[in-house]
């Protein structure tokens, strides 16, 4: 197959296929404090055009390092994208949740027994913003927790292990 199928992912988020690096601002929760690492996200096509990788890693200060990766994929019965995403927590995969856009963003919701955690993706002005928040228990509004702002990396740069 020489381009992907209508309706694919790759088409879906063309405007987020590369490498992208920057920062990520995470709030004090009851989880731990505040802190900055160094951030490093890319977008891929996968499975023919059908697919699209994110993986993304955060190196902080004290040299650990966090990574993850999900994989986009069009749904031919809704309008929505999938999300599937898999971490270095050490925690079982999940079921794949939904992605939807909402005034220009991927906005994916993720349920669980404590709530809910909603992540939103956007490119906005050569940066690739994307805000996760959560809303646990009864609360009505979400809180924000972690902010990944990035840029453009040029094809030519090496993206670090």
């Amino acid at each position: 197959m020489d381009r992907p199928l209508p309706g694919s992912a790759h088409e879906a988020l063309e405007g987020f296929l590369g490498h992208w690096s920057g920062s990520t601002q995470w709030e004090a929760t009851a989880w731990g404090p505040a802190r900055t690492a160094a951030a490093e996200v890319v977008f891929a096509r996968a499975a023919a055009g059908l697919a699209v990788t994110m993986s993304y890693r955060h190196f902080d200060s004290d040299g650990s390092k966090t990574e993850g990766v999900g994989v986009f994929t069009a749904d031919r019965s809704h309008p929505d994208t999938l999300w599937y995403h898999v971490n270095s927590m050490g925690l079982p995969p999940e079921a794949p949740a939904r992605a939807s856009w909402h005034e220009g963003a991927l906005t994916i919701e993720r349920r669980s027994d404590r709530g809910t955690a909603r992540h939103t993706l956007r490119v906005r002005d050569g940066r690739l913003i994307y805000a996760a928040g959560l809303r646990l228990g009864r609360a009505s509004e979400f809180s924000p927790f972690m902010t990944t702002v990035c840029r453009r990396v040029p094809e030519t740069s090496a993206v670090p292990a």
